[in-house]
């Protein structure tokens, strides 16, 4: 037999879930194009359909801030939970 370590299986945490949902929103928001194939609202003149995409590049932007900010967390954490090891 090998003395090698095995790989753990992953883990799926709260924290891990919360960060899934910050990169996922994006998408289903996205893909979701019935629910902004319109153009009223307008904002400033610039119909429903343009500013609405383009508000979700702000919001995106966040969620992926939020997503990798969460995902040092959980990284630290593991890492002090297993000992200082790396992964």
């Amino acid at each position: 037999m090998s003395d090698a370590p095995q790989p753990s299986r992953p883990v799926v945490t709260p924290l891990r879930v919360a960060i899934a949902l910050c990169l996922a929103a994006p998408f289903v928001a996205m893909l979701w194009v019935g629910s902004y194939a319109k153009t009223d609202p307008t904002f400033i003149g610039i119909p429903f359909f343009y500013w609405y995409q383009m508000m979700w590049v702000l919001i995106s932007t966040v969620l992926t801030v939020t997503a990798y900010r969460l995902w040092t967390l959980d990284q630290r954490s593991r890492a002090n939970r297993d000992g200082g090891a790396s992964r």
